[in-house]
């Protein structure tokens, strides 16, 4: 079984803490896009852990790891998220992590340009997370990028290779009046973290290969939501990665392979980071109080997150580019302090009602059409059967259900592992 785990939104949908439950039923856990500019939460009986690089699998003893092809790794950052999940007594070893040969390295130059191109921008910046995501990405298109396989090279063969990018790059800097970047510093960057990652390289394509002959369960889990996909996002307001279920084999490893289940991944509500077009967006008090009911701040940056009530228009448009089968409802215990439930069923753009989700220049200028629905008003973080819910906690799952055209088979009713019910 080839199961995709993807953001149906604007991310940070709940993914890691789904990945994290439905982890025990899989035996390979595949990240295959973006770096360390997101966060995946979980939380279970070991501790609450902030997952940026690692696939949330990495907290079962059970799953062998795989960070694809399709990931920009920053080997600092990965060095320390190893570091910290292991002082809480997570066993991280080369026949639990395997890392793709063929994943590309983001340097402490992208961040730099990362940083310095959001600050030419000024107003008119995308809201990046400052991480070198982009600049990666866009080296890697440009094939001036070093991958993970490099660093197993010898020293003379690694040293050629970096002097040639570093020559190009730093021509690229000079026009934020920059100086020359040092070789000898990249070099010296490059050995300090990438000698205790050379254990965990490999060809994770023949990996991936041996386990499907061998009958074994993979999932690949993504990052962000449909909505950041490079493609099919609110570009250029989104990451620069595919996150769609479909890249998922490619950004693994293995592009032959396709996929036999999406699980599509949706908040009972609406939550985005950064800048762009966010309709149903909500302000004030309303929007106060909903960010702090649910404790709606970045994982991997700790920005306020922008929220709003369920967007039906973008979570049914969602829905189609991921061709989810099922769904997995997050967060719908935070709503329960409401008495009316806010629901964005419709944009209105230029004067016209549509439920079709825009393109970037209409969605600029949308509109939200918002409708509300009876609140449940009561706690609902003990509810482990559907018919445990209050009725109109229930009605609420199935307007969704029904407004977004896919079945809801999972329902989160708190952050814990077992905080959940199925329908």
């Amino acid at each position: 079984m080839l199961t995709a785990i993807v953001g149906i939104n604007w991310g940070d949908e709940g993914k890691g803490r789904m990945v994290d439950l439905l982890s025990s039923d899989y035996d390979v856990i595949c990240r295959y896009q973006g770096g360390n500019n997101a966060g995946h939460t979980v939380i279970n009986e070991k501790g609450k852990f902030i997952l940026n690089l690692l696939p949330s699998g990495i907290l079962r003893d059970t799953t062998v790891n795989v960070m694809g092809n399709g990931m920009v790794i920053d080997i600092e950052h990965l060095c320390g998220e190893i570091k910290t999940l292991q002082e809480k007594g997570i066993k991280i070893t080369p026949e639990n992590l395997k890392i793709s040969d063929k994943a590309i390295v983001c340097m402490p130059y992208h961040r730099l340009q990362d940083r310095l191109e959001e600050e030419r921008l000024g107003d008119k910046k995308y809201g990046s997370t400052l991480r070198g995501i982009a600049p990666v990405y866009g080296d890697k298109y440009m094939k001036k990028g070093i991958r993970m396989g490099d660093l197993l090279l010898n020293s003379d063969a690694l040293e050629e290779k970096v002097s040639n990018i570093v020559e190009w790059k730093s021509m690229a800097l000079t026009g934020y009046k920059q100086s020359n970047i040092l070789k000898e510093s990249i070099l010296q960057w490059l050995e300090e973290y990438g000698k205790a990652l050379l254990p965990f390289i490999t060809d994770t394509t023949e990996y991936l290969l041996a386990a499907i002959k061998e009958n074994k369960d993979i999932m690949f889990e993504a990052q962000l939501g449909a909505l950041r996909d490079i493609d099919f996002g609110i570009y250029p307001y989104t990451s620069s990665s595919s996150t769609i279920a479909a890249y998922g084999p490619i950004g693994a490893g293995i592009p032959g392979k396709k996929l036999d289940k999406v699980i599509g991944i949706m908040k009972a509500y609406s939550t985005c980071v950064g800048e762009g077009p966010f309709v149903a967006e909500l302000f004030g008090n309303e929007a106060s109080e909903l960010r702090e009911a649910g404790g709606e701040y970045g994982a991997a940056t700790g920005r306020p997150r922008r929220v709003g009530g369920f967007d039906v228009v973008a979570s049914a448009y969602g829905v189609k580019v991921q061709g989810a089968d099922e769904l997995a409802l997050t967060k719908l215990d935070v709503l329960s302090y409401l008495n009316k439930i806010p629901v964005c069923v419709a944009y209105e753009v230029d004067g016209e009602r549509t439920t079709v989700f825009p393109s970037t220049d209409k969605l600029l200028r949308a509109k939200p059409v918002y409708e509300y629905l009876e609140g449940f008003h009561t706690d609902i973080s003990k509810c482990r059967k559907a018919e445990d819910l209050p009725k109109a906690a229930l009605n609420y799952i199935r307007f969704i259900e029904e407004a977004v055209g896919c079945p809801i088979k999972y329902v989160s009713v708190g952050p814990k592992r077992e905080d959940y019910l199925e329908l």
